[in-house]
């Protein structure tokens, strides 16, 4: 069962300035529930790719459209529910970031981030909403 830890919900507008607000979510969770170190760091990328691209591609910048981010924890997780008000995109297919005609794309690489730093990665909403997991 997940419990949903309510005192570290956000709502956020979209611009990219709020995107430090979700680092300073993760630095009072790893203080307040003594993160090890290697799990800090993958929050630290795989929330900002997901909190990013929900700001920028999914609710396009546009600041009257919000960004939530909950947080819960089961027996085994620390689980990140971030979700936009976008359209959603097409999940399963999507540009490997890998191919070399990819590598000095701008873009395009936080999903694969996401997917290769968190335990599981869900998408749901059609893609408007990503719920991020990392096993403790």
């Amino acid at each position: 069962m997940v419990t949903q830890l309510e005192q570290y919900k956000l709502e956020l507008p979209s611009s990219i300035e709020e995107v430090s607000k979700v680092e300073a979510l993760i630095d009072t969770l790893k203080e307040d529930l003594n993160l090890a170190d290697e799990i800090y760091g993958n929050v630290i990328v795989a929330l900002t790719e997901a909190v990013n691209n929900a700001i920028v591609h999914g609710n396009k910048l546009d600041p009257e459209k919000k960004t939530r981010i909950e947080v819960g924890r089961d027996d085994h997780s620390l689980i990140f529910i971030v979700s936009d008000e976008g359209q959603g995109f097409d999940y399963n297919n999507l540009p490997d970031p890998t191919a070399p005609e990819n590598l000095t794309k701008p873009t395009g690489r936080g999903v694969f981030l996401m997917k290769n730093l968190a335990d599981l990665v869900v998408f749901s909403n059609n893609g408007s909403t990503v719920e991020l997991h990392f096993k403790l």
